[in-house]
């Protein structure tokens, strides 16, 4: 097994600009493409580079998640995703992430231990939801009471202290369940739950959400299973756009809590987050099974707007490898559950099996991806779809706070400053506004 490395420079690359020949190194991770480092172009060339959404630009190095979309492959500091999602949980799974080995029983346990004693929230902030109209969406809710954690946890924005930085990691692990299911509660008019410490961290935020006071509540394990799976597999999914986010506003010194509300307000786009919540608008869209061949029609169509949600990915070329664990999940679920007369699962259904059929979609590798069967899952649980992106927020903290981490000790890293190509006028003298 290959070993984390540093810096690896294994030759040079010779760019010629303007007849004259510039030395730049070559850099080689433990796997995938070698880069060449070019953060000294401008100073040796007075040239830029022009990469637009950054498609071919590695910002940092990292130790953390490595993914390679042509093979289908996602690793979490190595161990494939469909083991950890399979035979792991989600605790071990953030213990991982964040100190780059699997716990052994006593460090998991202490881990453990922690995170379920800091998932109450300071009361003062349940005073924050009462200034929100009740059709808030959650994800503008999360935005703005996770940002709001640093006025309330002064002891844990210190960047520069480890300790600190510890313990602001751990608080944000352990209450983002809590503040998710306030969100939800709040947005249904209910009454929100306090956690409880004798139940596990899926289970606790299930309870959160659909516990009320005048009925006993009792966790269902398979559910709470699927649950601890979903976090596990979008727990973090390397330099996407809301980690970028992250990683640049923390590189301006802002405090944790900050870099982590910027990180959701990313995730809330359709194109990123809200892809699972924007396959399920789809399929109410198409309504009932019968209308299905129409659409699918209408996808082959290149002069057609319509476009399939959550089948294909941007990274994955071949099969999301987190989807044959979320389809295996869902199938679990809706059994579980024994839905069978909801019209927008049966569209569902349907559709996967055209997809896994349809020569064109073969072809054109349109598999189902990880949004398609987790926005099906979540909803047969019974949350809404406007929840959906405040739930993959939950989980994709632990890989923020991972990646918030790593950069802060990296000694390479510095503030965020892309450059630009600029098109527009050139020097102009100002006219008064009487004369113009």
């Amino acid at each position: 097994m290959s070993k984390p490395q540093d810096n690896a420079a294994e030759g040079v690359a010779n760019i010629t600009i303007a007849g004259e020949g510039h030395d730049f190194p070559v850099m080689q991770g433990t796997v995938g493409p070698s880069v060449v480092d070019i953060s000294k172009l401008y100073g040796q060339t007075g040239y830029f580079t022009y990469d637009p959404g950054f498609t071919s630009t590695a910002s940092c190095q990292s130790k953390i998640t490595y993914i390679d979309g042509d093979q289908g492959v996602l690793l979490y500091r190595g161990y494939p995703i469909d083991q950890l999602a399979e035979q792991s949980n989600f605790l071990e799974v953030a213990y991982l992430l964040l100190s780059g080995e699997l716990p052994g029983r006593a460090e998991y346990d202490e881990f453990e231990h922690a995170i379920t004693h800091h998932t109450m929230v300071h009361e003062q902030l349940h005073d924050f939801f009462s200034g929100f109209r009740r059709d808030a969406h959650p994800m503008a809710v999360m935005c703005g009471v996770v940002g709001a954690l640093s006025a309330f946890y002064h002891d844990s924005t210190d960047i520069n202290d480890p300790y600190q930085r510890l313990v602001a990691s751990r608080r944000l692990i352990a209450k983002m369940p809590t503040i998710a299911a306030m969100a939800y509660k709040y947005s249904v008019g209910q009454p929100f739950v306090y956690p409880e410490n004798e139940l596990d961290y899926t289970s606790n935020f299930l309870k959160m959400c659909f516990a009320v006071p005048a009925a006993p509540y009792k966790v269902n394990p398979i559910l709470s299973r699927a649950m601890d799976r979903i976090f596990i597999l979008h727990a973090d999914h390397e330099q996407n756009a809301s980690t970028s986010t992250v990683r640049l506003a923390s590189s301006s010194g802002a405090n944790p809590f900050a870099c982590i509300a910027a990180g959701i307000a990313c995730l809330w786009g359709p194109a990123h987050g809200g892809a699972n919540e924007a396959a399920l608008n789809m399929l109410a869209e198409i309504g009932t099974a019968d209308r299905i061949p129409e659409y699918v029609r209408k996808a082959k169509d290149k002069n057609d707007p319509f476009r399939l949600m959550g089948f294909g990915h941007r990274v994955y070329k071949n099969y999301d490898p987190r989807a044959k664990v979320m389809q295996q999940t869902c199938h679990e679920v809706l059994g579980e559950l024994g839905i069978k007369d909801d019209p927008l699962l049966e569209v569902a259904m349907e559709l996967e099996k055209i997809a896994l059929s349809d020569e064109y979609f073969i072809e054109k590798k349109l598999y189902p991806n990880i949004d398609f069967y987790s926005g099906i899952t979540l909803k047969a649980m019974g949350f809404p779809t406007t929840m959906f992106t405040a739930l993959f927020a939950l989980a994709r903290t632990v890989g923020w706070v991972a990646q918030w981490n790593e950069m802060i000790e990296d000694p390479s890293q510095r503030i965020g400053r892309p450059r630009q190509l600029y098109t527009g006028h050139t020097h102009r003298d100002y006219v008064p506004l009487v004369k113009r």
